[in-house]
C-alpha cells in the first residue's frame, strides 16, 4: 500500500507530521526571476508579448483580433454541449448564488453623542479577472472553477468580470467553459493563459483590460505571477496542491474512505491525502482496497505518486487526538466520517471546508453544494478563508464630527499628536478651536 501508516503518538509519527506541517510551497528564485521576465515583457509589449508566449508555450498562433471570444463562439458552444451539462451548470450557479447571497456585507453607520457620525461604505471593485486553467491540452476544463470565481464577483456587484484561459490546439476554448462563463455572468472572455495572462490582467494591454482583483488556480508559474502582482492588484490566495484529511471511526465505510482519498490524490503528484482514524479494522480494509482502487483509476499514476509523497494514515487512540492532528495540519478539505459528526463540528478550528457524514464527499463541494471550493491550502486555513463576494468588495470608513464634538475631544487629540512629535497634527486641531472661539458654540 502506498500510504504510510503511523501510530500516534510516536516519534516516527511526529517526524512525518512535522514534514506535513512544513508543506508551505516555496518558489525557487530561478523560476521567480524567469516569471518576472515574462511580466516585464508583457508590461512593455502588451498584446505582442501575449501572442508570442501563447505561440511559444501553447503552440497556438493567434492574432490580436482572435484573443477575445466572440458572441458567435459562445452561441456555437451551446450547440456543442448537451442539455444535461447546461442544466448541471445552471444548478451549480444557482446553488452558489444561494449560498453566497446569504450574508453579503452592506454599508452601515452609527450616530454617537454630540452629532458624531461614523460608518463604512461597502462598494465593489470595478473589474475582476478570473483565471481558469486549461488542463491537459484544454480537454479537461475546470467548469466548476468558472462558477466558483465568477458568481461571487457578480454577487458583489462587479461591473466587469473578465475570464482568461489558455486556448486549445485549434485556438478555441472548450465549449463547456464558454457556457459556464455565460451562465455565471462573465462579461468578457479571452483566449490567453499562463503567467503572461496574469500580468496582462494586472497591467492591461491593448486588448486585455486592467482589473482590480485576480482569482483562480494555476500551476507554479501562474501562482508566482499572482505573487508578483499582489502589490498592485488583489488576489485570492497563493494556492498549493489540493488536500484532504479524513477523520474516521469504526462506523466509516472503507470504500468511501478509499475513493475520497483518491479524489484528492488524482489532482496532483503533490496533493495531500491523510486519514486519521481510531479504527484498526478500517486500516486493515484500506490496505486491501486501496491497491485495487488504484488499478481502476484513470489517473492512478498521479494518485499513487501523491499517496507516496504526501499520503499518510495516523492511528490515534481517541477522537480528541484526531481533531488535534486535524487542527494543526489545517487541511483544505476536512471530512468527518464519524458517528454523529455534527456533535463534533465545533472541535474544528482550522480547515478550509468541512464535510460531515458518510454521504457528504468532498466531491459534492467541488461542484454543486453551494459553498466555494476556492480554499486555503498549505496550512493557511489557520488564518484565511474560502473565496467569497467579500474578496471583490472594498470597505471605506467615513467620519463626520460636529463643532461640539471636536471641541470636546480636541485636548486629547493634541496631547496624542504632540506625544508622537507630530506638531502639524496638533495644529490642525488648534486652528479649528481658535476659529470656533469666536463663534457661539
Amino acid at each position: 500500500m502506498p500510504l504510510k501508516v503511523f501510530s500516534y503518538p510516536s516519534k516516527r509519527a511526529e517526524t512525518y507530521l512535522n514534514k506535513l506541517l512544513n508543506r508551505v510551497e516555496t518558489f525557487p528564485a530561478k523560476k521567480e526571476k524567469y516569471v518576472k521576465s515574462i511580466g516585464d515583457k508583457v508590461k512593455k509589449f502588451g498584446d505582442k508579448a501575449l501572442l508570442e508566449y501563447t505561440l511559444l508555450f501553447d503552440k497556438v498562433s493567434l492574432t490580436t483580433s482572435d484573443l477575445r471570444v466572440k458572441e458567435t463562439e459562445i452561441e456555437k458552444a451551446y450547440r456543442e454541449v448537451s442539455e444535461e451539462l447546461v442544466s448541471a451548470i445552471r444548478l451549480a450557479v444557482e446553488k452558489v448564488k444561494r449560498f453566497h447571497g446569504q450574508h453579503l456585507p452592506t454599508s452601515w453607520f452609527i450616530k454617537q453623542e454630540k452629532e458624531v457620525l461614523l460608518g463604512q461604505l461597502v462598494t465593489p471593485v470595478e473589474a475582476a479577472g478570473i483565471y481558469i486553467p486549461g488542463g491537459t491540452s484544454g480537454e479537461t476544463p475546470l467548469i466548476s472553477t468558472v462558477v466558483m470565481t465568477a458568481v461571487p464577483a457578480k454577487l458583489a456587484g462587479v461591473k466587469k468580470v473578465v475570464m482568461v484561459s489558455p486556448p486549445r490546439k485549434d485556438g478555441s476554448l472548450h465549449p463547456g467553459l464558454l457556457v459556464a462563463a455565460k451562465e455565471a455572468g462573465v462579461d468578457e472572455i479571452y483566449k490567453v493563459g499562463g503567467p503572461w495572462s496574469i500580468f496582462g490582467l494586472a497591467y492591461g494591454t491593448e486588448t486585455l483590460p486592467k482589473v482590480d482583483v485576480i482569482c483562480g488556480p494555476g500551476n507554479i508559474y501562474v501562482t508566482i505571477a499572482k505573487k508578483l502582482v499582489s502589490s498592485q492588484v488583489g488576489i485570492d490566495i497563493l494556492a498549493g496542491p489540493s488536500e484532504v484529511l479524513i477523520i474516521a471511526d469504526e462506523t466509516a465505510n472503507p470504500e468511501f474512505v478509499v475513493w475520497d482519498l483518491l479524489a484528492q490524490a488524482e489532482h496532483d503528484p503533490m496533493s495531500l491525502a491523510v486519514l486519521v482514524t481510531t479504527s484498526s479494522s478500517l486500516i486493515k480494509e484500506l490496505k486491501k482496497l486501496l491497491p485495487l482502487a488504484l488499478k481502476k483509476g484513470l489517473r492512478s499514476e498521479i494518485a499513487e505518486k501523491a499517496l507516496k509523497q504526501r499520503g499518510a494514515v495516523f492511528k490515534v487512540r481517541t477522537l480528541e487526538e484526531a481533531f488535534y492532528l486535524a487542527n494543526i495540519i489545517a487541511p483544505e478539505h476536512l471530512e468527518l466520517m464519524i458517528e454523529n459528526p455534527m456533535d463534533h463540528l465545533f472541535k474544528v478550528k482550522n480547515a478550509g471546508a468541512v464535510f460531515l457524514g458518510a454521504f457528504t464527499p468532498e466531491a459534492i463541494g467541488d461542484y454543486i453544494a453551494g459553498p466555494n471550493h476556492v480554499l486555503p491550502t498549505m496550512g493557511l486555513a489557520r488564518f484565511s478563508s474560502s473565496l467569497s463576494p467579500e474578496k471583490f468588495l472594498k470597505k471605506i470608513n467615513f467620519i463626520q464630527y460636529s463643532k461640539e464634538a471636536l471641541v470636546d475631544e480636541a485636548s486629547k487629540v493634541i496631547l496624542l499628536a504632540e506625544t508622537e512629535n507630530l506638531p502639524s497634527h496638533a495644529e490642525a486641531i488648534r486652528v479649528r478651536i481658535k476659529t470656533l472661539k469666536g463663534e457661539d458654540l
